[in-house]
Protein backbone atom coordinates (compact mmCIF):
# COMPACT_ATOMS: atom_id res chain seq x y z
CA UNK A 1 0.00 0.00 0.00
CA UNK A 2 1.87 3.13 -0.78
CA UNK A 3 1.27 6.87 0.79
CA UNK A 4 -1.62 7.84 -1.53
CA UNK A 5 -3.79 4.80 0.15
CA UNK A 6 -3.75 2.79 -3.47
CA UNK A 7 -1.65 -0.50 -3.73
CA UNK A 8 0.38 -1.18 -6.53
CA UNK A 9 1.60 -4.30 -8.20
CA UNK A 10 3.90 -3.69 -10.15
CA UNK A 11 5.31 -5.21 -13.52
CA UNK A 12 9.07 -5.41 -13.67
CA UNK A 13 11.30 -7.16 -16.30
CA UNK A 14 14.68 -8.14 -15.08
CA UNK A 15 16.78 -5.19 -15.55
CA UNK A 16 21.11 -4.48 -15.70
CA UNK A 17 22.84 -2.55 -13.21
CA UNK A 18 21.97 0.09 -15.35
CA UNK A 19 18.50 0.32 -15.43
CA UNK A 20 17.67 -1.25 -18.69
CA UNK A 21 16.25 -3.81 -19.51
CA UNK A 22 18.32 -6.44 -21.42
CA UNK A 23 17.02 -8.92 -24.36
CA UNK A 24 18.42 -11.33 -26.29
CA UNK A 25 21.85 -9.61 -28.26
CA UNK A 26 22.26 -7.27 -25.68
CA UNK A 27 20.00 -4.57 -26.56
CA UNK A 28 17.49 -3.00 -24.17
CA UNK A 29 13.71 -3.47 -24.78
CA UNK A 30 13.44 0.22 -24.30
CA UNK A 31 15.71 0.42 -27.34
CA UNK A 32 12.70 1.87 -28.98
CA UNK A 33 13.62 1.95 -32.49
CA UNK A 34 15.09 -1.87 -31.95
CA UNK A 35 18.08 -1.49 -34.43
CA UNK A 36 19.08 1.78 -33.80
CA UNK A 37 21.00 0.71 -30.54
CA UNK A 38 19.83 3.17 -28.33
CA UNK A 39 19.22 2.39 -24.59
CA UNK A 40 16.86 4.36 -22.01
CA UNK A 41 19.18 4.49 -18.87
CA UNK A 42 16.37 6.40 -17.46
CA UNK A 43 13.39 5.88 -16.34
CA UNK A 44 10.02 7.37 -18.74
CA UNK A 45 6.90 8.77 -18.56
CA UNK A 46 4.32 9.10 -21.38
CA UNK A 47 1.32 10.73 -21.15
CA UNK A 48 -2.00 10.38 -23.36
CA UNK A 49 -4.88 12.02 -23.19
CA UNK A 50 -7.94 12.77 -25.56
CA UNK A 51 -11.35 11.75 -25.84
CA UNK A 52 -13.20 7.98 -25.37
CA UNK A 53 -12.73 5.92 -28.06
CA UNK A 54 -10.36 7.79 -29.68
CA UNK A 55 -7.73 4.51 -29.21
CA UNK A 56 -5.99 5.84 -26.01
CA UNK A 57 -6.14 2.42 -24.00
CA UNK A 58 -5.24 0.29 -27.11
CA UNK A 59 -2.74 2.36 -27.76
CA UNK A 60 -0.95 2.57 -24.16
CA UNK A 61 -1.25 -1.36 -23.57
CA UNK A 62 0.48 -1.51 -26.89
CA UNK A 63 3.29 0.36 -26.85
CA UNK A 64 3.94 -0.45 -23.25
CA UNK A 65 3.68 -3.93 -24.67
CA UNK A 66 6.36 -3.32 -26.87
CA UNK A 67 8.15 -1.36 -24.65
CA UNK A 68 7.50 -3.87 -21.49
CA UNK A 69 6.95 -1.44 -19.27
CA UNK A 70 3.90 -0.50 -17.02
CA UNK A 71 0.37 0.38 -18.54
CA UNK A 72 -1.10 3.07 -15.73
CA UNK A 73 -5.04 3.38 -16.65
CA UNK A 74 -6.55 5.94 -14.60
CA UNK A 75 -10.12 6.00 -16.19
CA UNK A 76 -9.75 2.60 -14.41
CA UNK A 77 -9.58 4.08 -11.35
CA UNK A 78 -12.44 6.75 -12.01
CA UNK A 79 -15.05 3.98 -12.99
CA UNK A 80 -13.88 1.82 -10.27
CA UNK A 81 -15.60 4.84 -8.04
CA UNK A 82 -18.46 4.73 -9.87
CA UNK A 83 -19.14 1.45 -10.06
CA UNK A 84 -18.48 1.08 -6.13
CA UNK A 85 -20.82 3.77 -5.65
CA UNK A 86 -23.50 2.62 -8.11
CA UNK A 87 -23.61 -0.53 -6.30
CA UNK A 88 -23.91 1.34 -2.66
CA UNK A 89 -27.35 3.12 -4.42
CA UNK A 90 -25.54 6.13 -3.89
CA UNK A 91 -26.82 9.73 -5.64
CA UNK A 92 -24.66 10.68 -8.11
CA UNK A 93 -25.74 14.01 -7.94
CA UNK A 94 -24.20 13.95 -4.06
CA UNK A 95 -20.85 15.34 -4.72
CA UNK A 96 -19.87 15.08 -0.76
CA UNK A 97 -20.87 11.13 -1.08
CA UNK A 98 -19.24 10.21 -4.10
CA UNK A 99 -16.23 11.53 -2.72
CA UNK A 100 -16.40 9.64 0.64
CA UNK A 101 -16.69 6.83 -1.10
CA UNK A 102 -13.72 7.66 -3.18
CA UNK A 103 -11.78 8.17 0.11
CA UNK A 104 -13.38 4.91 2.06
CA UNK A 105 -12.54 2.06 -0.52
CA UNK A 106 -9.34 0.09 -1.07
CA UNK A 107 -8.72 0.32 -4.62
CA UNK A 108 -5.78 -1.83 -5.86
CA UNK A 109 -4.58 -1.81 -9.43
CA UNK A 110 -1.87 -4.54 -11.21
CA UNK A 111 -0.26 -2.39 -13.72
CA UNK A 112 1.16 -4.84 -16.53
CA UNK A 113 2.01 -3.75 -19.80
CA UNK A 114 -0.74 -4.90 -21.63
CA UNK A 115 -3.58 -4.89 -18.76
CA UNK A 116 -4.81 -3.32 -15.83
CA UNK A 117 -6.53 -5.25 -13.36
CA UNK A 118 -8.33 -3.10 -11.18
CA UNK A 119 -9.78 -4.59 -7.59
CA UNK A 120 -12.03 -2.43 -4.62
CA UNK A 121 -12.65 -4.08 -1.33
CA UNK A 122 -10.52 -7.19 -2.55
CA UNK A 123 -13.10 -7.89 -5.63
CA UNK A 124 -12.18 -8.07 -8.99
CA UNK A 125 -14.27 -5.63 -10.97
CA UNK A 126 -11.60 -4.60 -14.22
CA UNK A 127 -14.76 -6.07 -16.49
CA UNK A 128 -17.57 -4.72 -14.47
CA UNK A 129 -16.11 -1.42 -14.52
CA UNK A 130 -16.56 -1.73 -18.42
CA UNK A 131 -20.58 -1.87 -18.78
CA UNK A 132 -22.17 0.89 -20.72
CA UNK A 133 -24.28 1.96 -16.96
CA UNK A 134 -20.49 2.48 -15.30
CA UNK A 135 -19.99 4.64 -18.39
CA UNK A 136 -23.14 6.49 -18.06
CA UNK A 137 -21.96 7.27 -14.23
CA UNK A 138 -17.90 8.22 -14.03
CA UNK A 139 -18.73 11.67 -15.59
CA UNK A 140 -19.84 12.30 -12.18
CA UNK A 141 -17.29 11.50 -10.39
CA UNK A 142 -14.79 12.73 -13.00
CA UNK A 143 -16.27 16.55 -12.63
CA UNK A 144 -16.34 16.19 -8.38
CA UNK A 145 -12.63 18.47 -7.72
CA UNK A 146 -12.14 16.15 -4.86
CA UNK A 147 -11.98 13.08 -6.16
CA UNK A 148 -9.86 14.55 -8.70
CA UNK A 149 -7.63 15.90 -6.23
CA UNK A 150 -7.61 12.38 -4.37
CA UNK A 151 -6.85 10.43 -7.61
CA UNK A 152 -4.06 13.00 -9.29
CA UNK A 153 -2.01 12.54 -5.68
CA UNK A 154 -2.49 8.86 -6.06
CA UNK A 155 -1.44 8.86 -9.86
CA UNK A 156 1.76 10.88 -9.26
CA UNK A 157 2.68 8.53 -6.27
CA UNK A 158 2.44 5.22 -8.72
CA UNK A 159 3.89 6.76 -10.99
CA UNK A 160 7.14 7.19 -8.83
CA UNK A 161 6.77 4.31 -7.67
CA UNK A 162 6.72 2.33 -11.48
CA UNK A 163 9.20 4.45 -12.70
CA UNK A 164 8.42 3.80 -16.74
CA UNK A 165 5.02 3.88 -17.54
CA UNK A 166 2.43 4.81 -20.17
CA UNK A 167 -0.22 6.26 -18.87
CA UNK A 168 -3.59 7.72 -20.45
CA UNK A 169 -6.45 9.40 -19.50
CA UNK A 170 -7.76 12.95 -19.58
CA UNK A 171 -5.22 14.92 -17.74
CA UNK A 172 -2.66 13.23 -17.60
CA UNK A 173 0.02 15.33 -19.41
CA UNK A 174 -1.59 18.57 -18.79
CA UNK A 175 -2.47 17.94 -14.51
CA UNK A 176 -0.87 14.77 -13.53
CA UNK A 177 2.60 14.73 -15.18
CA UNK A 178 3.31 18.18 -16.41
CA UNK A 179 7.39 17.03 -16.55
CA UNK A 180 6.20 13.76 -18.83
CA UNK A 181 9.33 12.43 -21.35
CA UNK A 182 7.05 11.97 -23.88
CA UNK A 183 2.95 13.55 -24.07
CA UNK A 184 0.41 12.63 -26.78
CA UNK A 185 -3.13 14.20 -27.26
CA UNK A 186 -5.11 10.73 -29.34
CA UNK A 187 -7.92 12.47 -31.69
CA UNK A 188 -11.00 11.29 -33.50
CA UNK A 189 -14.12 12.09 -35.13
CA UNK A 190 -17.16 12.17 -32.61
CA UNK A 191 -19.04 9.56 -35.27
CA UNK A 192 -15.44 7.29 -35.92
CA UNK A 193 -15.24 7.37 -31.50
CA UNK A 194 -18.87 6.10 -31.12
CA UNK A 195 -18.34 3.37 -33.56
CA UNK A 196 -15.68 2.36 -32.25
CA UNK A 197 -16.91 2.01 -29.08
CA UNK A 198 -20.28 0.53 -30.03
CA UNK A 199 -18.08 -2.79 -31.18
CA UNK A 200 -16.30 -3.00 -28.32
CA UNK A 201 -19.44 -2.88 -25.93
CA UNK A 202 -21.21 -5.38 -28.20
CA UNK A 203 -18.51 -7.31 -28.39
CA UNK A 204 -18.20 -7.74 -24.26
CA UNK A 205 -21.57 -8.92 -24.69
CA UNK A 206 -23.59 -5.10 -24.27
CA UNK A 207 -27.51 -4.77 -25.34
CA UNK A 208 -26.73 -0.89 -26.73
CA UNK A 209 -27.13 1.08 -29.82
CA UNK A 210 -24.81 3.96 -31.81
CA UNK A 211 -27.23 6.11 -30.53
CA UNK A 212 -26.80 5.98 -26.93
CA UNK A 213 -22.65 5.80 -27.03
CA UNK A 214 -22.85 8.31 -29.10
CA UNK A 215 -24.70 10.52 -26.39
CA UNK A 216 -22.86 9.45 -23.67
CA UNK A 217 -19.95 10.41 -25.65
CA UNK A 218 -21.05 13.62 -26.23
CA UNK A 219 -21.54 14.37 -22.37
CA UNK A 220 -18.53 12.98 -21.32
CA UNK A 221 -16.82 15.72 -24.32
CA UNK A 222 -18.83 18.31 -22.38
CA UNK A 223 -17.00 17.22 -19.27
CA UNK A 224 -13.54 15.92 -19.87
CA UNK A 225 -12.35 18.34 -23.30
CA UNK A 226 -11.02 21.37 -21.19
CA UNK A 227 -8.63 18.94 -19.48
CA UNK A 228 -6.17 18.64 -22.65
CA UNK A 229 -6.92 21.55 -23.85
CA UNK A 230 -3.46 23.15 -22.15
CA UNK A 231 -1.42 21.09 -24.23
CA UNK A 232 -2.61 22.03 -27.61
CA UNK A 233 -2.79 25.65 -26.98
CA UNK A 234 1.29 25.34 -25.77
CA UNK A 235 2.06 22.72 -27.95
CA UNK A 236 3.36 20.57 -25.73
CA UNK A 237 1.92 16.89 -26.74
CA UNK A 238 2.30 15.22 -30.04
CA UNK A 239 -1.56 15.41 -31.57
CA UNK A 240 -2.49 12.43 -33.61
CA UNK A 241 -5.92 11.80 -35.44
CA UNK A 242 -6.98 8.34 -35.21
CA UNK A 243 -9.72 8.68 -37.52
CA UNK A 244 -8.29 6.98 -40.44
CA UNK A 245 -5.60 5.26 -39.15
CA UNK A 246 -4.96 1.55 -37.94
CA UNK A 247 -4.03 0.98 -34.98
CA UNK A 248 -0.30 -0.66 -35.97
CA UNK A 249 -0.34 3.03 -37.67
CA UNK A 250 -0.77 4.48 -34.35
CA UNK A 251 1.67 2.65 -32.59
CA UNK A 252 4.26 2.93 -35.18
CA UNK A 253 4.22 6.87 -35.35
CA UNK A 254 3.58 6.72 -31.45
CA UNK A 255 7.10 4.25 -31.21
CA UNK A 256 9.05 6.57 -33.47
CA UNK A 257 8.52 9.87 -31.40
CA UNK A 258 9.45 8.20 -28.06
CA UNK A 259 12.43 7.05 -30.06
CA UNK A 260 13.28 10.51 -31.23
CA UNK A 261 13.30 11.42 -27.45
CA UNK A 262 15.53 8.12 -26.22
CA UNK A 263 17.96 9.16 -29.04
CA UNK A 264 17.91 12.74 -27.86
CA UNK A 265 18.97 11.13 -24.35
CA UNK A 266 21.62 8.96 -25.81
CA UNK A 267 23.17 11.96 -27.85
Amino acid sequence: MNRAGIQVHRYEAARDNTGAVPVKGGKSLMDHRLEAGATLRAAMIVTIDGPAGSGKSTAARKVAARLEIAYLDTGAMYRAIAHAAESRGTDFEDGDALAAIARSIKLELDCGPTFTRVRVDGHDISEAIRTMSVSAKTPFVAREPAIRALLVARQRVMGRELGSCITDGRDQGSVVFPDADVKFVLEASLQTRAHRRHREMIADGEDVSVEEVLENLQTRDNVDAKQWEPLLASGQAVVIDTSKMAIGEVIAHMVSVISTVVDGRSA
